[in-house]
C-alpha cells in the first residue's frame, strides 16, 4: 500500500459560519457541497466535511505527553511539504490564532524529526500540521 488516496474525515461544530470563516478563510480551504447542516472542505488535497452539530461546545481536554509538550487528544490534519507548513503557520498566526503548541521542531536531531504546531478551531477540535525535512523519516522507527 505505497499510494496514497485522500483521507475523509466528519467532525462536529456547533456554528457553520464560524467553521466557514475558519477552515474556508483562516486556513484557506476550498469548499465543496454543502447544506443547511454541513460543509465539504479541500484540506491539502483531503476531504473534511463539518458536520452542524447544535449544542456541542469545547470537550473535556485530554493530552499526552510528546517530546516535552502536552499533545492535545484527539486532534487531526496533514502532514505538508515544510514550505507548505511554513506558509500555513504564517497564515494561521496572521489570522490571530492562538496556538497550543507553537510550530516547532519535535524530536531534534533523532529518527522522525518533524516540524509540529497545534490550535483549536472555533468549534474545540484539535488540528495539528506536521511537516518533515525528508519525508522518508514519516514512518521511520
Amino acid at each position: 500500500m505505497n499510494r496514497i488516496t485522500p483521507f475523509h474525515l466528519a467532525f462536529p461544530v456547533h456554528d457553520l459560519d464560524a467553521a466557514r470563516q475558519f477552515y474556508g478563510q483562516t486556513l484557506g480551504c476550498p469548499e465543496g457541497r454543502s447544506s443547511d447542516h454541513w460543509i465539504d472542505y479541500d484540506l491539502f488535497g483531503h476531504q473534511i466535511v463539518a458536520h452542524l452539530q447544535e449544542g456541542v461546545g469545547k470537550a473535556d481536554v485530554h493530552t499526552n505527553p510528546v517530546d516535552g509538550h502536552n499533545v492535545p487528544v484527539p486532534h487531526f490534519g496533514v502532514v505538508l511539504e515544510m514550505a507548505d507548513f511554513n506558509a500555513l503557520a504564517d497564515r494561521v498566526r496572521n489570522a490571530g490564532v492562538k496556538f497550543v503548541i507553537e510550530p516547532t521542531i519535535r524530536f531534534k536531531g533523532q529518527v522522525g524529526e518533524q516540524a509540529t504546531m497545534f490550535f483549536y478551531d472555533p468549534s474545540g477540535n484539535a488540528l495539528e500540521f506536521k511537516a518533515f525535512a525528508e519525508m522518508s523519516q514519516v514512518f521511520a522507527k
